[in-house]
């Protein structure tokens, strides 16, 4: 079998490939929820903790000052990934805090009695609960770009939408359920155009393809490490400056001021008077790494090699009796998710039979009810692939499902 990129054959950097599931070697399908973690993040991390841990910049001693200098050079190296100044870049502890300190401290600030937040249809429950919460609070009003019957965003309904001059359109990068790569340039431009603020969710397009928030001219991005080979428990923010520094930190506590008396305090310079207390340095620092990693491959190989896995484990999933697959069919429209039900077969049982077979994929809702109503399912099964994924992976995949269809007497 022809090997999608020779450069991309990377499962020997990733321990976890070395043991077995069930007896079966690994088939890992579900790095939409978390991507498993090469040798140089996991050897980085230990790094930290066996020879220079200490806090950051609370102390004037060697060890201190080596984690203070890894961890700024952490950030250093996310802000060159996204293309942003360090100081846009905010540590927190994944996407979802990201989205919910945008919310509680810009949109608290700006969203007031009958201002209208505009959202999408496919949104992840991290980019439309902190927003309904907020409409709940302020008496705003929530909106919906709709999607059409293939999975896309329905673009003139989304110019209709947008001219109405919603305070913010807040909306993913690419679906986690339909794998949708949304046409986010243009709408930053036409809200833009509109005075509307926008806030990417870039947890599925980060660690799969090259973003660039100048060239996207986004006003806010978040994203998570341990989607892109990093720890868990690390996020960022991404914020244009002159917004950071026009609003109230959050969080309260050390570092994220300049001074403090009985009666007030000041605030630090952004980004650090968005992290108060001690950060998850070691996770800070591990992103650091997995972008030495991801970086390595190079960004344009990774999204190459998830779409033409993509195109495969389409065709083949398309001749599998009694499939329905969600999303687009067109390849080039998404990368790298494909979510389905196999007949009547409950999302959670599937995946039992394909765990038996060593084969770990995503079922339930994905945090997306409101998504799974419209396509008027309850649950669904989901593959998700990264550069560890192969052809024989989608292969075995098809195999499983068949067994299923056998088990299932379908």
């Amino acid at each position: 079998m022809e090997q999608i990129i020779s450069l991309l054959d990377v499962k020997k950097d990733f321990p976890i490939f070395k043991q077995k599931v069930n007896g079966k070697p690994l088939v890992y399908l579900d790095s939409a929820a978390t991507s498993q973690k090469p040798i140089d993040v996991l050897n980085t991390l230990e790094e930290y903790y066996k020879e220079y841990n200490s806090n950051v910049f609370r102390a004037i001693h060697t060890l201190g000052e080596k984690a203070t200098e890894k961890y700024e050079e952490a950030r250093k190296k996310v802000a060159s990934f996204i293309n942003s100044s360090p100081k846009e870049i905010i540590f927190t502890r994944n996407t979802t805090e990201s989205i919910n300190l945008v919310v509680r401290t810009w949109g608290k600030a700006n969203i007031k009695k009958d201002d209208t937040i505009l959202l999408t249809e496919m949104e992840h429950h991290s980019n439309l609960v902190p927003w309904l919460m907020l409409a709940k609070e302020q008496n705003a009003k929530i909106s919906y770009i709709p999607i059409t019957e293939e999975g896309l965003l329905d673009i003139k309904k989304s110019q209709e939408l947008i001219s109405k001059k919603p305070k913010i359109l807040a909306l993913t990068h690419i679906s986690n359920v339909l794998g949708t790569i949304n046409p986010i340039k243009e709408l930053i431009q036409l809200a833009h155009r509109n005075n509307v603020a926008v806030l990417v969710d870039a947890a599925q397009s980060v660690p799969h393809m090259k973003v660039d928030v100048k060239d996207l001219d986004a006003d806010f991005l978040a994203f998570s490490g341990h989607k892109m080979f990093g720890p868990t428990g690390i996020g960022v923010l991404f914020g244009k400056r002159k917004l950071l520094e026009s609003i109230e930190p959050l969080y309260g506590g050390g570092e994220m001021i300049k001074e403090v008396f009985y009666t007030h305090a000041t605030w630090n310079d952004v980004p650090h008077k968005f992290e108060a207390g001690t950060p998850h340095i070691a996770g800070a620092i591990g992103l650091g790494a997995a972008i030495d990693y991801l970086q390595k491959i190079g960004m344009q190989n990774i999204f190459e090699h998830n779409q033409k896995l993509t195109e495969y484990a389409l065709n083949k999933l398309k001749q599998v009796k009694g499939i329905k697959i969600y999303g687009p069919l067109d390849s080039k429209l998404r990368n790298g998710v494909i979510s389905f039900n196999l007949a009547d077969i409950h999302p959670h049982d599937l995946s039992t039979v394909l765990d038996e077979e060593g084969i770990a994929i995503r079922s339930g809702h994905a945090c997306a009810m409101p998504l799974h109503d419209k396509l008027g399912i309850t649950a669904s099964a989901r593959v998700s692939f990264h550069v560890y994924n192969t052809f024989e992976d989608v292969d075995k995949l098809i195999l499983a499902l068949e067994k299923a269809r056998k088990v299932f007497r379908l």
